[in-house]
């Protein structure tokens, strides 16, 4: 048993793993920046370190900081939450070194699955569907000849990528020379890392994702899937679980993929394999992997809610050893979850973030509802991370039931001194489209194009 964990995040995540941690009698450690003395995660840990000033390469990226502290305070686990440090294989390495057990996969599956060239070789000899694709090009010329077999458009992505950077559409000839250098560039600058590959482009897919959990005994098993089509340059909006696209045929498969992916990397932890539904075909849809994200994620709530699988207890329980506390056959799906990302931005000038102090602050209950928040009536939100206020999450019988019942606690989340989406998300919830399920990954576009461009 872990006696103590450092939580190497910050914000709604580092809260959630808190309270995870304490419901297992772990104690916690958190770490913050200087930015971030005032937030929420730091008072509710049992210790609590400064590690450095704002900017993230200085406190929550550094490695040297946050390994100082777990030696210092006695933690003998970093759980690294999601982004910053959480898909970096050299971290789990070094806590290797330093005997600090970390909460997630092998540095070894990591590699595998953090290049997303290598991870699409490593599906396809595990016979998971991929698309047809390159891996890692360095010219145009190889990216021409294998669009005489596949045509146009294509896309062109970074093999370190993530989080919608270092990608392209490129969907006639003239384009692919500048797509190629701009992508390369942006890869370089976001990854330090210019390597690209290629894949032919569906067009207007569905993002669905495959929540798995998997132990040291090769144990696997699977959560059912979520649907994250609402997105805004891939960046998702809003999560629901399960998706209406998807009839148990795919489902059955769709896990089945999931799983022997998971297996075919001795994977151990929580993880989440995402494919593209290609449904141009409304009779015979077809699923293509697209990558796997080897941590927890910002939507794994609404597949707690619907499977009542505590996600996060189980990753820690695994990384102490433990086996799975599940089998696939105890796992029973019940109703449906919407979970709402709630972000200080304007959404009515480009989604440009708003930082500053809440000034007053009033989250929504009642039956069904869930938030997941670090924020409260005088915190200052910094201009220096991401701009999440928090995450509703609602539950409901039936998608019509989640979809109401989360109306009705946006109407109740109350959040002023700062711009928020909640408005934005109270238009998709109303919206024809997303309320008959026909909807993919380009329905912000289609449907508030002028919310995706500056006035």
């Amino acid at each position: 048993m872990f006696k103590k964990v450092l939580i190497a995040n910050r914000g709604e995540i580092a809260i959630r793993i808190i309270r995870a941690c304490r419901e297992l009698g772990i104690a916690t450690v958190a770490v913050y920046s200087q930015a971030d003395s005032q937030s929420l995660h730091v008072s509710l840990a049992d210790e609590a370190y400064c590690i450095g000033p704002a900017q993230s390469s200085k406190s929550y990226l550094s490695i040297p900081a946050l390994i100082s502290v777990a030696l210092t305070s006695g933690a003998d686990a970093i759980h690294p939450g999601y982004g910053f440090l959480s898909e970096r294989a050299d971290f789990v390495s070094i806590c290797e070194e330093h005997h600090i057990k970390f909460i997630g996969p092998s540095a070894d599956a990591m590699l595998k699955m953090g290049d997303k060239a290598n991870a699409r070789a490593t599906m396809e000899a595990s016979g998971v569907p991929i698309t047809p694709g390159l891996g890692i090009v360095n010219d145009t010329a190889t990216i021409r000849k294998f669009v005489e077999k596949v045509g146009y458009p294509i896309i062109i992505k970074a093999t370190a990528g993530g989080g919608g950077k270092g990608m392209r559409i490129v969907r006639k000839d003239d384009e692919l020379d500048d797509a190629f250098n701009l992508c390369r560039n942006e890869a370089q600058n976001a990854f330090a890392n210019p390597e690209v590959y290629v894949e032919k482009f569906i067009e207007n897919p569905r993002h669905i994702e495959v929540q798995i959990l998997a132990d040291s005994y090769g144990n696997v098993i699977h959560l059912g899937e979520r649907d994250c089509s609402i997105q805004r340059r891939n960046q998702k909006l809003l999560e629901e679980a399960p998706s209406v696209a998807i009839t148990e045929d795919i489902r059955k498969q769709m896990g089945e993929a999931a799983i022997n992916a998971a297996k075919s990397i001795n994977y151990e932890g929580t993880g989440t394999i995402e494919f593209l539904l290609d449904e141009s075909d409304k009779k015979n849809k077809k699923f293509y992997f697209m990558e796997m994200n080897t941590r927890v994620q910002v939507e794994h709530c609404v597949t707690e809610m619907i499977s009542n699988v505590d996600i996060v207890k189980e990753q820690i329980r695994v990384a102490q050893g433990e086996k799975l506390s599940y089998k696939q056959e105890d796992v029973k799906l019940f109703g449906h979850a919407i979970e709402c990302r709630i972000n200080a931005e304007d959404y009515e000038k480009c989604f440009m973030p708003c930082p500053g102090m809440i000034e007053g602050y009033i989250a929504p209950g009642g039956f069904g509802t869930r938030v997941d928040s670090h924020a409260y009536t005088g915190y200052s939100i910094p201009p220096y991370y991401d701009s999440l206020v928090g995450k509703v999450i609602c539950w409901g019988r039936d998608r019509d039931e989640a979809r109401r019942r989360m109306l009705r606690a946006l109407d109740d989340y109350v959040i002023t001194g700062i711009k928020t989406t909640i408005g934005f998300h109270k238009k998709i919830l109303n919206n024809y489209n997303f309320i008959s399920g026909d909807f993919n990954t380009s329905f912000i576009e289609k449907n508030y194009p002028e919310v995706l461009s500056k006035k």
